[in-house]
């Protein structure tokens, strides 16, 4: 289960950033709405999916809320999915 919670958060994470760093840039340079749409629908699907299974795991593995936060939080910054990772990983094997 930590290994798909660790897939599903650097899926989302790049989902983050591309539309930090491409559809949001369409939109405004190029006018390129749509980009926004559909990268910004995507993402908050992955968003939604990567809470509720951190929600099933801290349930799970007896995590603590303070861990539960941290991850939640990463999910919040740019490339914080992917620095989480490594703990996760640890924590897998």
């Amino acid at each position: 289960m930590i290994k798909i919670l660790r897939i599903l958060g650097n899926i989302e994470g790049i989902s983050y950033l591309l539309l930090l760093g491409v559809a949001m840039p369409m939109k405004y340079y190029f006018e390129m709405p749509i980009a926004v749409k559909i990268v910004g629908m995507a993402h908050g699907v992955l968003f939604v999916a990567y809470c509720l299974l951190l929600a099933a795991c801290m349930k799970k593995f007896n995590w603590t809320l303070k861990f539960g936060a941290y991850l939640f939080i990463a999910t919040l910054i740019p490339f914080g999915t992917f620095v989480t990772d490594r703990k996760l990983k640890k924590m897998e094997s």
